[in-house]
């Protein structure tokens, strides 16, 4: 009885004991700790120390900005008709003169015949009335007819005459509207989006499309007036698109100059060097200058990761102390910012394993 008691507590046991050694091992009390602060070892002297240095360099500040097309337009309806065809779709590049939209033209056809009838018609009468012009103007000559006559066949002539002015400008007019029903693009560009379908009726300043030129393509940014003021026409600014993760520059095109009173802020406009890629509407970052500050800087190599900590190992006369610090941005000749955790003048050490 006692045998078969303690097999049945002996295997509780053990399983209790190994769950106590793996919580212990995962909670790291069997391996060597080390203690929190400042790691003190004893420091011979160190020929590849670096010193901090404080150097004033040029600070950018980002602002929020867009990717925005210069050249852009809106395509709308200059006439009362129904959509036929529409040979493009969102995302199509054009040129300009390009059939874009076909409107039904019947009435605006027979308007044309209408005129051309018209125009012909006058132009008949009024050859006629030149020629019986000519006769009385012999005949009054010749003592053989009045001068009524004359003056009738004269106003005569004079009202013809007018009529086919007004025939020939009617006639304009219809070809003019029935070259509406073509609706063409006006600059080299991409279709952004269309806003009808084939069987739709239109009205004048119905929208029908949107069309952008790719290279037309800059930045804009409302930047607050302190550092706005302080930019000028044709200077360089970085611009970086964090979707494409790519940097360009950019030259300032254009200043309004009127703030805008809400936010305190003036509208920047840059043209970019390059926009491959870049589509209207993108978010940007508008890096301006905002002055120079004294920063501090070591090599980036002297600082160590570990984890989401930046360790540096400090020369103190002979002591050699492991430091915590807080980094900024790195610049491109290898140099760090430490923002806190360090002074100027105190030498940084390699690396330490």
């Amino acid at each position: 009885m006692k045998s078969e008691l303690l097999k049945k507590l002996v295997t509780p046991v053990i399983a209790i004991l190994a769950l106590l050694l793996i919580i212990a091992w995962m909670s790291g009390s069997l391996t060597e700790k080390m203690p929190p602060g400042i790691t003190v070892m004893t420091a011979p002297d160190y020929p590849d120390a670096i010193a901090v240095i404080k150097q004033e360099q040029m600070i950018f500040e980002s602002v929020p900005a867009s990717i925005e097309a210069k050249q852009a337009t809106l395509i709308s309806s200059r006439i009362l008709s129904r959509i036929e065809k529409i040979h493009v779709r969102s995302g199509d590049m054009v040129n300009r003169g390009q059939v874009l939209i076909e409107l039904e033209k019947t009435d605006l056809q027979s308007r044309v015949s209408q005129a051309e009838a018209r125009t012909r018609s006058v132009t008949v009468r009024r050859t006629e009335a030149r020629k019986s012009l000519s006769r009385a103007i012999e005949l009054t000559q010749k003592g053989l007819l009045a001068q009524a006559d004359l003056d009738k066949a004269r106003a005569n002539h004079d009202s013809l005459a007018a009529d086919l002015s007004n025939a020939r400008q009617a006639l304009a007019e219809a070809n003019a509207a029935l070259s509406f029903a073509r609706v063409t693009a006006p600059i080299d560009g991409r279709v952004v989006d269309r806003f009808a379908e084939p069987g739709d009726t239109v009205q004048p300043g119905m929208q029908l499309l949107s069309l952008y030129n790719p290279l037309s393509l800059r930045v804009e940014a409302n930047v607050r007036e302190k550092l706005a003021l302080s930019l000028n026409t044709g200077q360089s600014l970085q611009v970086t698109i964090p979707a494409l993760r790519k940097s360009t520059n950019s030259e300032i095109e254009e200043i309004v100059p009127a703030g805008n009173a809400g936010s305190r802020s003036f509208l920047i406009k840059t043209r970019l060097q390059q926009s491959q890629g870049l589509l209207p509407g993108m978010y940007a970052q508008l890096h301006i200058p905002a002055g120079l500050q004294p920063l501090l800087l070591i090599p980036q190599d002297r600082v160590a990761q570990i984890g989401q900590l930046d360790i540096v190992w400090v020369a103190n006369q002979e002591l050699v102390e492991r430091r915590l610090i807080r980094t900024g941005k790195t610049y491109e000749d290898g140099m760090i910012e430490v923002v806190s955790g360090l002074e100027e003048g105190e030498s940084v050490l390699k690396v330490m394993q």
